[in-house]
């Protein structure tokens, strides 16, 4: 190995080793004494995400294949919070990073990675952000790092401190250490490939449910078994949902797959500020929809546990969108009917859905 690779690692892992594990936080609801809920903070990162983990990953498996040179320009298509992570650990190693984007992504996002000395290549399909980023790496001679493709071969499965290794560490002393289910969203299809193979390979009875926003294809591709779904547009909800399968997303590592309309994810947050005292992105409110989906059919069938789920980003990076209620009202989501469905679970237990 070269001095240069040898010393980029050595960094990362220096970068690594100054951060405590992001906090399991138990969300304590009136309605519910043997059912458990706890969100794993993920937006506690330096970069305030869960794909900080997946950047660190990618640049490890990058520099360990020979992929990233002391000179190398770095290239990703994302939809912002990779991006981000990404540009933080490319500055770590004074890299240039361009992150290719939809022109939709938040101006928060963009912020950021600009803050962390990252470029924004911002295109008007969201489809072809795949296609821009192979472009630019051959033009620039750079590395397209592509996270859909090497997210769930990037992270070690089986332990070594992976997102699924810390969550059952932290449950050990809880009520229920063993949770029933641990519900995520799909964007890479990374974290429920780690999650799935982790829990196969330590024996553990707890199931994997993935959460899919209604522009996106994974849910019909779950139950329809094909790999070739595809749709216009974005999903409605940053960082989760695709318009194609992507290549990290592993079906056959996955117990139930739930759609949760838009509204619902918007309205999800707002209830989450209100009940935790703190704003989290959309995804989270999507979890949060799975979350309650699963807690009232445990509830049904005589069922006590735990579920776990993740907070994937800081709210703070959509105070223009998701917390704004002008362009709630402008892109026409009444959130209103959906928060009385939360409130009303979390007091009461009933789980009626908004006609």
């Amino acid at each position: 190995m070269n001095p240069w690779t040898s010393q980029a690692i050595r960094k990362i892992e220096a970068d690594f080793n100054r951060s405590s594990d992001t906090h399991l936080i138990p969300l304590l609801m009136p309605c519910s004494s043997d059912i458990q809920v706890y969100f794993k903070d993920e937006s506690t990162h330096p970069t305030g995400s869960l794909k900080h983990r997946l950047a660190r990953s990618l640049f490890l498996y990058s520099l360990c294949n020979g992929s990233i040179k002391q000179d190398t320009t770095v290239i990703e298509a994302s939809s912002g919070s990779t991006a981000v992570s990404e540009a933080y650990f490319a500055r770590l190693l004074g890299l240039r990073f361009v992150a290719v984007m939809p022109r939709g992504t938040s101006i928060e996002k963009i912020k950021a990675i600009e803050f962390y000395g990252g470029q924004c290549h911002l295109v008007d399909n969201g489809a072809m952000i795949y296609d821009e980023a192979q472009r630019l790496a051959h033009e620039l001679n750079g590395h397209y790092i592509d996270q859909f493709t090497y997210a769930e071969r990037a992270t070690d499965w089986r332990g070594n401190n992976n997102i699924a290794e810390t969550i059952f560490a932290q449950m050990r002393l809880e009520p229920s250490p063993e949770p029933a289910w641990i519900v995520c969203g799909a964007g890479t299809g990374g974290t429920s490939a780690t999650l799935g193979r982790y829990v196969r390979y330590q024996h553990h009875s707890t199931r994997i449910a993935v959460v899919d926003p209604e522009n996106s294809v994974f849910y019909d591709s779950y139950y329809s078994g094909s790999r070739d779904c595809v749709c216009e547009g974005g999903s409605g909800v940053e960082g989760i949902g695709r318009p194609r399968v992507e290549p990290s997303f592993i079906a056959g590592v996955i117990d139930r797959m739930i759609r949760v309309p838009n509204v619902a994810s918007y309205a999800a947050v707002h209830f989450l500020e209100e009940v935790m005292g703190r704003r989290c992105g959309g995804s989270t409110g999507t979890n949060l929809f799975g979350v309650f989906t699963l807690m009232n059919e445990m509830r049904a069938a005589g069922q006590s546990g735990s579920v776990v789920t993740l907070i994937c980003d800081d709210g703070n990076r959509y105070e223009n969108t998701y917390f704004n209620r002008d362009w709630l009202r402008e892109h026409g989501h009444d959130i209103e009917p959906w928060l009385a469905t939360y409130r009303r679970f979390f007091e009461s237990g009933q789980w009626v859905l908004p006609s």
